[in-house]
């Protein structure tokens, strides 16, 4: 060990502290290890009996067991074999199988990088094996187990890669690799949105398959996989002693004779195979790849032993398990006492791991130390050559481009007009179909401009606050809470629009309070304020997934149409509250518009210019939250807006935030427009949400500003 120490001190590499041995012999560090997993088994065993007792049947687990073994051929025993083997032993197995899976594949994942934040969720590996084979059922490609298994590899292999092609391996930066593959999970998990709705017969069912599912039809989707998951273990296990010493850090492994791009490859290949067989059985389980290798790591300080990589993957293998076999436990219970046995067996078991993943999450940001300065921040070069005539003539062309649009948006749709029919109708002397038609696209445009205005300043709120131009409203988990608003008042209240608009108030506000009170807090920092805002995203998705999967199928396809983002039946009177805030903000945000030059420089700056850096933080994520609260209340979730046109804006005017505000606010306008007008028009009288047509359009402007963002 001290050897190691040496080499990677003498190569100037970063090196981890060794794990020391305790002052006993090896044979009881050992038997401490040993026995600390035993009893980690012991505790899956007595999960696992529990687990069987439940269902809707009262039947024991002893009584399965001996119809297993049983020779007799009679009718109750039969039943009962059937019962074992087609429901009870399937759900057992699948959830010790994935668990496992998951744990082992998060340990990988994080011995690779060097990144405690690293699992299968965070470097969108599930997401990208979710989209992959929900491609596949859209357009009806009927494949076998091994093959659907393989297609899931092969998404969550380009997902995982280009999260590391882009963001780096980030061992002194983990929020940089957290914050990049959840903003790409996000937009993967969009456009599975869209084809779920565009596709909606062809992927019936998938949803709920899609939240992580133990409902398991017999042993047959388990089976084919095992021997996936045993191979990839076994590499796994073969590299444990060059993973060892890459724990070291890179230079150092590499000047001992490792090949650290070779044994990175082989973690990524092995953790990949992983979570594709996982999310191949029983869908996409959130965060217990994250969860399991963390919990080791923190036994680790008093087990020794479980700092090698080896034991590590042993003790990830069976809290894996411990956590999906918990999770379903505990939610069947609840259910069953709450609703019945019926619905305790449908509940997706992924809604509680990503429940507890959410927490877990926003534990170890306020735990973790601030990087001090902008070292966990991907700062943007400004452009050169902004003169006060290109940003005088780049305004004006945005809001020309706007009036434009917005006078093509009410001319397109599943009937085609005319200008003079606009003209018409403006002097109140239009036909009556047109005026019908006007009436009612008129406010969906107003809807459209106004929403995308006011996502685009929250996001160049939230840029600013965290200097960071990966982050948007989405990150801080303010839309996704305000769509759990909403599905809890659709689907406990009623369906009128004020009470889902309430519910998607409070949810928006209450995700902002928490974010803001976790994270912004004394000692706090942007990199704190990201991660707490993805743990609360995180539960809010968990929770609005739990309530669309417990309702019926009129309000599962509301609820759905709402998230999607969508302008249609808006009306004059729902667009108050966006205006409002809009014309309450603009004031706050003229007075603030040096301070917040100021402060999307770095932290000191502001100090010693006598900036309150709190008190302006404050004040931004707040009108932030407000402003991301109404867009949700007026149009739904609408996601990548607050995200690409702040940068955009950027890009054209520099940073100053008298001229990046109205621009930004204004190509927002410009892309929530054409999103909604594309999508009444292109599958005409059907119609896309605009939400979804933002999220499709997303990604690729995402990799593109990914690769810039770590180039620079």
């Amino acid at each position: 060990m001290t050897e190691l120490k040496s080499a990677a001190q003498a190569s100037g590499a970063p090196a981890r502290e060794p794990v020391r041995e305790p002052q006993g012999s090896p044979a009881k560090a050992r038997a401490t290890a040993l026995g600390t997993l035993v009893l980690a088994g012991v505790l899956l065993g007595l999960l696992s009996v529990i687990h069987l007792t439940q269902g809707t049947s009262g039947t024991s687990p002893g009584d399965l067991l001996a119809a297993l073994f049983s020779p007799d051929d009679g009718e109750s025993a039969s039943q009962l074999r059937a019962l074992a083997l087609d429901s009870r032993l399937p759900r057992l197995v699948g959830g010790l199988v994935v668990g496992a899976a998951l744990g082992i594949a998060g340990c990988a994942l994080q011995a690779m990088t060097r990144n405690p934040l690293a699992s299968p969720d965070t470097l969108a590996v599930n997401a990208g094996a979710h989209l992959a084979l929900t491609a596949a059922a859209a357009f009806g490609i009927s494949l076998p187990l091994l093959s659907s298994a393989a297609l899931a590899f092969l998404g969550g292999g380009v997902a995982a890669g280009v999260v590391l092609l882009l963001a780096g391996f980030s061992e002194h930066a983990p929020i940089r690799l957290v914050l990049a593959g959840t903003v790409v999970a996000m937009g993967l998990a969009s456009v599975t949105a869209a084809l779920l709705m565009l596709y909606a017969q062809s992927t019936q069912g998938l949803f709920l398959w899609g939240a992580g599912t133990l409902n398991l039809a017999g042993l047959s989707g388990l089976l084919p996989l095992l021997p996936v998951v045993i191979a990839a273990t076994i590499g796994l296990v073969l590299l444990a002693r060059s993973t060892d010493v890459l724990s070291l850090g890179a230079d150092t492994a590499q000047s001992m004779g490792v090949n650290v791009a070779l044994l990175r490859g082989g973690l990524l290949v092995c953790a990949v195979a992983l979570s594709a067989a996982a999310v191949t059985m029983v869908g996409p389980l959130g965060f217990v790849g994250l969860c399991a290798p963390a919990i080791v790591r923190l036994l680790a300080s008093r087990v020794s032993r479980l700092g090698r990589f080896t034991w590590a993957l042993t003790g990830s293998a069976l809290l894996g398990a411990l956590i999906v076999i918990g999770a379903d436990v505990a939610v069947r219970a609840l259910v069953f006492a709450v609703a019945g046995p019926n619905l305790a067996v449908a509940i997706p078991t992924g809604v509680v791991t990503s429940l507890v993943g959410a927490v877990f999450l926003v534990v170890l940001a306020l735990r973790m130390r601030s990087a001090g300065g902008n070292q966990e921040i991907s700062a943007m070069p400004l452009p050169h050559g902004i003169t006060l005539s290109r940003r005088v003539t780049l305004s004006i062309a945005a809001a020309v481009l706007l009036l434009v649009l917005a006078g093509v948006g009410l001319l397109l749709g599943d009937w085609w007009l005319r200008l003079g029919d606009v003209q018409l109708w403006l002097s109140g002397e239009a036909a009556r179909a047109i005026e019908i038609t006007l009436d009612f696209r008129s406010p969906r445009v107003a809807a459209a401009i106004l929403a995308g205005a006011v996502l685009a300043i929250a996001g160049a709120l939230v840029q600013t606050v965290t200097r960071n131009p990966l982050a948007d409203p989405g990150i801080l988990g303010v839309a996704a809470s305000g769509g759990a608003g909403a599905v809890v008042a659709l689907i406990l209240f009623n369906t009128s629009a004020w009470t889902m608009s309430a519910g998607a108030s409070v949810g928006a506000v209450l995700a902002g309070l928490v974010v803001f009170l976790l994270a912004g807090s004394r000692g706090s920092s942007p990199e704190k304020v990201v991660l707490v805002g993805i743990g609360v995203m995180t539960a809010a998705q968990a929770i609005t997934q739990l309530l669309i999967s417990s309702t019926n199928p009129y309000n599962q396809a509301m609820a759905i149409s709402f998230l999607g983002g969508s302008t249609f039946g808006t009306t004059w009177s729902d667009l108050a509250p966006i205006l409002l805030m809009l014309l309450l903000s603009i004031p706050v945000l003229i007075l603030l518009r040096r301070e917040l030059d100021l402060i999307s420089i770095d932290d000191l700056t502001p100090r010693i210019l006598g900036v309150r850096l709190s008190g302006v933080r404050a004040a931004a994520l707040i009108i932030g939250v407000l402003l991301s609260a109404v867009a949700v209340v007026g149009v739904g979730v609408i996601s990548f807006v607050g995200l690409a046109a702040p940068h955009m804006a950027r890009m054209l005017v520099g940073r100053e935030h008298r001229w990046f505000l109205p621009v930004a606010a204004l190509l927002g306008a410009v892309l929530v427009s054409v999103s909604d007008t594309f999508g009444r028009t292109v599958i005409a009288p059907d119609q896309l949400p605009a939400g979804l047509v933002v999220a499709v359009l997303g990604p690729p402007y995402l990799l593109w500003l990914l690769k810039r963002t770590t180039r620079s």
